[in-house]
């Protein structure tokens, strides 16, 4: 029997679909003709290997081989002379490996207060304290290396976990995930932390909400949301969609299992080693004005004749409690998100759910007062399924490089080599504002003209990941997305 055919019109072709790879399918011939025969789309079983998903992980693992490369300069933890700022390579991972007291045997949070979420700090104890054991009894050379290696490899498989949550949620548009595989940001940014980590749980349950599965959904939003707090903005997205549809049993579902997660996490370690336990919290609301933030950019904007900065933002931060700056931050993304809650509401069209959480996760870090630079991590697997054009994201991104690249010039002002004027640096963090605000606008127009939103031309004006919010069941099309490749008659 001949293997099964999905019809070639529920595979979307991007150098047909989006203007920006149609110009640039010029150079190789340009976009598929209408007479050109697309080669069938198997179901499994059908004998060809190479299709769009198996190639997408291909990309999002040799980029993550990339980053590793990119990195290895200070895998040896001899950080001296600047040699972490100079050759771009600093990491979190490998310095709290000694901040944090892993490399003396210091269990987190029992011996030593992190000041991370419960689940990150676990995630450190877990590979820390085997790599020092490992080290004491002369098994490893250098625990330092060791560690970040081991971190760097759980994080790369969180990573390509994420781009099979994309998968999984845009089998008619796989293409769509080698955005986040070859997005500039994660070449530069995939293991300055643990965010990736938190980032894989956050994808998967959208994916597992997608496929209409709320309890594994609430599992694993509670999970991220125990490893950073980020993931817990994409709740505000489902309050919307079921305020909007009346829907609410899954959405119940999934925030109260998502709920007794987090607090299974959590509560142990906050009865056993609270003081400990409270140190994120405290770190947080005691933290200033950070780099590359709107209130960074107000106090710090070149004003000419050797001035920086504005006095009203450079008064926010003279309060040691910074009481006012975290009245106004929250007071701004409180505003954002009546904001996105009455565009929700008002749409024509119910927005979907990963253009509303886009959207929340983007407030929260315009207006926020810390603007660390692997958070660009937590919107990648947002705006690939908000608004997967490339254009606009390779704009955005190519302003996150060059973020990059400022901030550790930065650093090295900041550590007594001067490399360029505070206007450089300035200059970069509005460049990353207003490239990310442009993406913001783009999403808002796909949700104010539904017409206009690739997903849902593809998907018959559904939302793939929207879950119980869609009429019709998720889609159960073959296992192995569809490809693009075409055959021409000659």
């Amino acid at each position: 029997m001949p293997p099964t055919v999905r019809p070639d019109h529920l595979s979307d072709e991007p150098a047909n679909s989006d203007r920006f790879v149609g110009g640039l399918s010029e150079s190789i011939g340009g976009p598929l003709g209408d007479h050109a025969v697309r080669q069938p789309v198997r179901m499994p079983g059908g004998g060809r290997f190479w299709t769009p998903a198996r190639v997408v992980l291909l990309l999002i693992c040799a980029m993550l081989s990339f980053h590793w490369m990119q990195k290895a300069p200070c895998r040896d933890a001899a950080w001296v002379d600047m040699k972490q700022y100079k050759y771009f390579c600093y990491t979190d991972v490998l310095a709290l490996y000694y901040a944090e007291g892993l490399n003396e045997g210091k269990v987190p949070y029992a011996d030593h207060p992190v000041e991370y979420p419960v689940l990150t700090g676990i995630f450190m104890g877990a590979l820390g304290l085997p790599v020092h054991s490992l080290g004491e009894r002369g098994v490893v050379e250098n625990e330092g290396q060791t560690f970040y290696d081991l971190n760097a490899i759980v994080l790369g498989a969180f990573g390509i976990a994420a781009v099979g949550a994309i998968l999984s949620v845009r089998r008619r548009r796989p293409w769509d995930a080698a955005m986040f595989a070859l997005a500039p940001a994660l070449f530069v940014s995939a293991t300055v932390n643990w965010d990736l980590f938190t980032v894989g749980l956050a994808a998967i349950a959208m994916a597992y909400w997608a496929k209409r599965k709320p309890v594994l959904a609430g599992i694993f939003l509670g999970m991220a949301t125990a490893a950073k707090f980020y993931p817990m903005l994409i709740v505000g997205a489902l309050l919307v969609l079921s305020l909007r549809s009346g829907k609410w049993r899954d959405f119940f579902i999934t925030v109260g299992t998502a709920v007794v997660t987090w607090l299974a996490v959590n509560v142990p370690i906050a009865y056993l080693y609270y003081d400990s336990w409270l140190r994120f919290f405290d770190f947080n609301s005691q933290r200033g004005i950070d780099w590359g933030t709107l209130w960074y950019i107000g106090a710090h904007f070149p004003r000419g004749s050797g001035q920086y900065g504005f006095p009203f933002f450079q008064q926010l931060d003279s309060d040691p409690e910074h009481s006012k700056l975290n009245i106004l931050y929250l007071g701004l993304f409180v505003i954002c998100c009546i904001g996105i809650l009455v565009l929700g509401l008002s749409a024509p069209q119910q927005p979907r759910l990963a253009q509303l959480a886009f959207l929340i996760v983007a407030a929260f870090l315009i207006t926020g007062k810390v603007w660390s630079q692997q958070y660009v991590l937590w919107l990648l697997p947002l705006a690939v399924l908000a608004r997967p054009k490339w254009g606009a994201f390779l704009a955005w991104q190519a302003a996150e490089v060059i973020y990059f690249v400022s901030f550790y010039g930065e650093l090295m002002g900041a550590s007594g080599r001067q490399v360029f004027p505070e206007g450089v640096f300035v200059l970069a963090s509005i460049l990353r504002l207003v490239t990310l605000c442009v993406l913001v606008g783009y999403v808002i127009r796909d949700i104010r003209n539904p017409e206009l939103d690739a997903v849902r031309t593809t998907y018959d004006g559904e939302d793939p990941d929207g879950g119980v919010y869609n009429d019709r069941e998720p889609d159960t099309a073959a296992a192995d997305p569809p490809p693009t490749t075409a055959l021409v008659k000659v």
